[in-house]
């Protein structure tokens, strides 16, 4: 990666020359930017006790987009220059035709900073990487002798974008984000299990060397492999569910945040379309989408398009009062943008997205909500999931859950699966627990083919009557 600061502007293509096309892009149309990026990710991989992967990937390129209506034009290039900007107007103005739309207002300026501008990649020399990844794998395998595999690897990007809005304001933001990922695999008497841990967030790489974190990864990964050693078969019917606080406030960001982001209730593929203002949760139940959180890993500065994140509530006290928007679907709905339009790349549209999605703790201790658990599961880990935006459908699997039976918890089950809809589910909540917790900063969105970095959390949750596959 280069050391200069990424200013196209100075290096690649006159602002001015850069203006000028995007107006000529979006004349006649409501709205419309240009986005360049620029971006170095680095991935370390050691595994089977040595280093498997040493991946690192420099990109650089524009998007530019005209907006009319609910009509989109998008070109990208990966060459910044005033010829491929030439020839990307052409592909943008096929979605404004005749014209005669009227320029939406700019978004609103700020000088809010949630993380440094210091790249985690250059934040200690790759030997030192190297040998933090090679002492990972002996601690661990030191840990106890039924350890066979450990896997683990550190991710590290820096990307710097600029968005060139065509009454001449032009945002720049420079997004860092480092990460570590431990898996342990334990074998005894035939049987393996394994487990994950790890961390990061928009910070330098500094963070994820310091022993004390590292170490405790490592811990909380074996911990995990371990329980699952002792598993023994999940039940399967219809059951109450105490969930766990933090990483398990994936279901919440999966079985209702996507149905509450604006693209899907206007067209009204939601299963919360039309119900603003309605109860679609139990009283008690408020959740947040919030970008503005130092250093969170779903936070942004500026969202892709030149807005100021938001803490927006969503549902309160049980009630909907917001949906997730970006500047297109905001428009043609009525109301303000909430900060939430992003994109993968310069390569990709922006849509409504989440940034971090959290539930605020009520005033139960968790302690009590599992005395108050009958006959059910605890659910404290969370695998993969899949959702149904229309529907509110979901199933998700644990990765670490317990058998509770008159408030006592019992055996670690494996395989369970959680099976419902996010607005059923919002609606069985029994106890909310004070507890509230981020997650470690691990998640990753995937919509419409587009993957961008996301936080969730939770306080412990009670739920009644939800299906448990086996």
């Amino acid at each position: 990666m280069a050391d200069a600061p990424f200013r196209p502007f100075e290096t690649l293509i006159g602002e001015a020359e850069a203006l000028a096309r995007l107006r000529e892009a979006v004349a006649g149309a409501d709205d419309g930017e240009l986005f360049l990026e620029r971006r170095a990710t680095e991935v370390l991989g050691f595994d089977d006790g040595r280093l498997k992967m040493a991946n690192f990937d420099a990109s650089e390129g524009f998007g530019l987009r005209a907006v009319r209506g609910d009509v989109a034009g998008y070109a990208h290039s990966t060459e910044i220059s005033e010829r491929s900007l030439a020839r990307a107007v052409a592909t943008a103005r096929l979605a404004v035709g005749d014209g005669g739309g009227t320029m939406a207002p700019p978004p609103p300026a700020t000088n809010r900073k949630l993380y440094g501008d210091d790249s985690p990649i250059d934040g200690a020399a790759f030997g030192v990487k190297v040998d933090l990844l090679r002492e990972i794998d002996a601690y661990a395998r030191a840990m106890d002798k039924r350890v066979v595999q450990v896997s683990a690897n550190i991710a590290a990007s820096h990307q710097e974008v600029v968005i060139l809005r065509p009454e001449g304001h032009s945002v720049t933001d420079i997004r860092p984000m480092a990460r570590l990922n431990v898996q342990v695999i334990v074998e005894e008497n035939g049987r393996r299990e394994s487990g994950h841990s790890g961390g990061g967030g928009r910070h330098g790489i500094e963070l994820l060397l310091q022993p004390d974190g590292w170490k405790a990864h490592v811990a909380e990964a074996l911990r995990i492999a371990l329980v699952n050693l002792g598993a023994e078969a999940a039940p399967a019917g219809v059951l109450d569910v105490l969930l766990g606080p933090g990483w398990p406030g994936i279901l919440l960001h999966e079985a209702v945040g996507h149905g509450l982001e604006g693209d899907f209730n206007r067209k009204g593929s939601s299963a919360f379309s039309g119900l603003m203002g309605q109860e679609v949760a139990a009283k008690g139940v408020t959740v947040l989408d919030d970008g503005t959180m130092e250093g969170r890993r779903g936070s942004l500065s500026v969202d892709d398009e030149g807005t100021p994140s938001g803490k927006n509530v969503l549902i309160e006290d049980g009630r909907l009062v917001g949906y997730m928007q970006d500047r297109q679907n905001a428009r043609l709905m009525g109301v303000e943008p909430t900060g939430n339009g992003r994109r993968e790349s310069f390569a990709h549209i922006p849509m409504p997205r989440m940034t971090n999605t959290y539930m605020l703790a009520g005033d139960s201790e968790p302690e009590a909500l599992l005395g108050d658990l009958k006959d059910g599961i605890w659910a404290v880990g969370f695998g993969g999931g899949q959702v149904d935006i229309t529907s509110g459908k979901f199933v998700f699997s644990c990765t670490e859950a317990y058998r509770v039976k008159n408030g006592v918890k019992g055996a670690a089950i494996k395989g369970a699966t959680l099976i419902g809809d996010g607005a059923t589910a919002l609606k069985q909540i029994r106890g909310i627990g004070n507890d509230l917790a981020l997650d470690p900063g691990v998640g990753n969105c995937g919509k419409a083919g587009q993957w961008v970095p996301v936080g969730v959390g939770q306080p412990s949750l009670l739920i009644g009557g939800l299906t448990v596959g086996g």
